[in-house]
């Protein structure tokens, strides 16, 4: 495989993982362990409301965000982290893949119901249709479901 400006990439030398709290981080960082990436930035966004009111406080958000680093380092300790605010999720993971160099966004689809899997769907369309790098899909474990 080679980058865009025709060098030689690695899909998974620098994988960006987006997380959504603590139990998706270990289940996510779990499901990636074994295709041993080279570098792991797990990734957390803080909704913003941008005008209307947020969906949780920031505070807490940020706690949930260092909750989800921490699980993210039980299986990958050299992770990185990065946390990223705005109100389009989509936008800021690939804002995300320029500000740290990710070579693939790498990511497990959330569960649910289908009202979950519908209103969090247009992220998943987002990430695979407007990357500006490859996006890994993990698979998921039965139990999950």
């Amino acid at each position: 495989m080679s980058s865009p400006d025709g060098g030689p990439t690695e899909l998974l030398g620098h994988a960006l993982l987006p997380v959504a709290n603590e139990d998706d981080a270990l289940a996510t960082a779990r499901a990636l362990e074994p295709y041993d990436p080279e570098r792991v930035t797990a990734l957390h966004v803080v909704e913003k409301g941008e005008g209307v009111p947020d969906k949780t406080p920031v505070e807490q958000s940020e706690e949930l965000a260092a909750e989800s680093y921490a699980a993210v380092r039980t299986v990958f300790p050299d992770a990185e982290e990065h946390t990223a605010y705005g109100r389009h999720v989509a936008e800021e993971i690939f804002d995300a893949v320029d500000a740290v160099g990710a070579t693939a966004i790498v990511y497990r689809a959330r569960g649910g119901n289908r009202l979950m899997r519908f209103l969090s769907g247009g992220i998943s369309v987002k990430l695979v249709t407007h990357a500006p790098v490859p996006v890994v899909a993990l698979p998921r474990e039965e139990s999950d479901d």
